[in-house]
């Protein structure tokens, strides 16, 4: 009887496919979530294109970046305003969805003396970008303005400053199907600037 059930190879496939089996659904799911990243990260660099195109036409996040440069450094009415009399300004959300908040303050000198941060400018940018990415929360999104080296003193019609807008998103969660193999993956910073165009956004708003 032993030496029959040792020499019998029937259901042999059955085993060896139990055994390939997990391997080959780990193998199977990898390739799954390979592109559900590849797609998640695309999506992500699209609502972060199109928020910093919204950000650039419409109200900053702080009513002193609209501040003159009228006599700063010296300077008269359509004197360019040097690179150096502008350094950044970051602006970090935080609060809810629904309910989005922002905080703006001078990470490089020299600075325009900041305001009150608008929170309407914020939630109408973050509403924008999370109609793109419905996982992105508040406190993701930040908006960095720097020099770019544009702008007149005494603008009649518009800022003084068109400043470098930066729209940055970071600490975004990847979920994978094969989940009880790898837990969930911080997504890399994303990041994208354009130069503000019309910061009064009379028709952008």
């Amino acid at each position: 009887m032993i030496r029959r059930l040792l020499q019998d190879r029937t259901a042999a496939s059955a085993a060896e496919f139990a055994l390939v089996l997990p391997l080959l659904l780990v193998l199977l799911l990898g390739m799954v979530d390979a592109g559900r990243w590849l797609w998640t990260y695309n999506r992500a660099e699209k609502a972060l294109q199109m928020g910093a195109r919204f950000a650039v036409v419409t109200d900053p996040m702080d009513a002193g970046l609209s501040s003159s440069y009228l006599g700063v450094g010296g300077l008269t009415q359509g004197d360019a305003i040097p690179a150096s009399d502008f350094g950044k300004v970051t602006c970090s959300g935080a609060g809810t969805v629904a309910a989005a908040t922002v905080s703006c303050s001078c990470t490089t000198s020299p600075c325009p003396t900041l305001g009150t941060s608008n929170n309407t400018a914020f939630q109408n940018l973050f509403d924008r970008l999370h109609a793109f990415m419905p996982e992105t929360v508040p406190s993701n999104l930040k908006v960095i303005y720097s020099s770019s080296g544009l702008g007149y003193a005494g603008n009649p019609t518009e800022p003084d400053l068109s400043p470098l807008v930066t729209l940055q998103v970071s600490g975004l969660q990847f979920t994978p199907i094969t989940g009880f193999l790898l837990a969930s993956i911080t997504m890399p910073t994303f990041t994208t600037s354009l130069t503000a165009e019309d910061q009064v956004g009379a028709d952008s708003n």
